[in-house]
């Protein structure tokens, strides 16, 4: 894993930090839609039903060809028969550093193994936390040492120490900044040749004061999540809004297509019935239920879902497709 950058580095990072800020200063504010760029990229999108793999961790460096990706990946569904393989991967931006020895590497290698297997890829952004072994933190820190501590806030979880949330509200340019930094990563994902964009941890709002350490208004994290749908299609990429089901009918006009964890076990899957509707693909997955409780209501909703493992890893395997 990558360390916190030495104090000289940091101060190199304050300058970087400022000049995103100047940079995202047009950005920051409420924003209607904005179609997807086909002058900048493919602007693909994936069709209702789509099998999909997710896969953000490494194991080994069998795969290090693939980025540490296992593009062949197969399996049968609950029926039986043959074994099936993914149409799309959401993989992340850059290649587990444990493969790389800490060294932030883009994971373009398992975009280009991806797509020679007539698959695509969807680019996992984290866009509402800051995580102590990505390239861009001592940026971010960087910033929260110049405000007095308006940026950094609690741990993200237990299961996750080295994360913590972010404060998008904008009263010292934190909405702005971190808009900065996540259009600098949509701008390596687009250079990649990634076809889309995952945006994680896009509803601190909803979990309160209490859990994040900032007081996000429900206007202040959709105006962030609005801007960054509209980021990833101007790099003509689509955008996958992950979660939030709070804000899934305002946003619907924004994103192209969803990503959802676990909203089977706790019964919270009926809010994605207009994006169907409306063409626009729902890729599911669960931990800790097996696929006889959700595959059959998953494939009646016409969404695309999977099961992964228990401990909420993702390596490539378990891989368990409903269909």
């Amino acid at each position: 894993m990558i360390g916190i950058a030495r104090p000289e580095a940091r101060t190199q990072a304050a300058a970087v930090a400022l000049a995103l800020v100047l940079a995202a200063a047009s950005a920051a504010r409420a924003a209607d839609p904005e179609p997807c760029d086909t002058l900048a990229g493919a602007c693909w999108s994936p069709p209702v039903g789509a099998r999909w793999q997710y896969q953000l961790e490494a194991k080994g460096k069998k795969l290090a060809a693939t980025g540490g990706i296992d593009v062949a990946i197969c399996a049968k569904p609950p029926g039986g028969g043959d074994c099936v393989t993914p149409d799309v991967f959401d993989i992340d931006l850059w290649v587990d550093p444990n493969l790389t020895d800490g060294a932030a590497v883009v994971n373009t290698a398992a975009v280009d193994a991806i797509h020679a297997a007539g698959k695509h890829a969807i680019c996992y952004v984290q866009a509402g936390t800051a995580e102590r072994f990505r390239p861009d933190y001592a940026q971010m820190v960087a910033f929260d040492e110049a405000c007095g501590g308006c940026l950094i806030g609690r741990p993200f979880s237990r299961v996750f120490p080295d994360e913590f949330w972010v404060n998008l509200d904008d009263g010292m340019g934190q909405r702005t900044f971190m808009l900065g930094i996540v259009e600098a990563r949509v701008a390596l994902c687009a250079q990649a040749g990634f076809d889309g964009v995952e945006f994680d941890v896009v509803d601190a709002y909803a979990q309160g004061e209490a859990v994040t350490g900032w007081d996000l208004s429900y206007e202040t994290q959709l105006e962030y999540d609005q801007q960054l749908a509209n980021l990833a299609h101007r790099y003509g990429m689509t955008a996958a809004l992950k979660n939030n089901l709070g804000q899934l009918g305002a946003l619907l006009p924004y994103f192209d297509y969803a990503v959802n964890e676990q909203c089977f076990q706790y019964d919270e899957c009926d809010g994605y019935a207009d994006w169907i509707a409306a063409g626009k693909a729902v890729f599911q997955v669960e931990y800790r239920i097996g696929r006889g409780r959700f595959c059959e209501a998953a494939a009646a909703a016409g969404f695309g879902a999977i099961k992964k493992a228990r401990s909420f890893s993702l390596f490539a395997k378990p891989w368990k497709p409903c269909q």
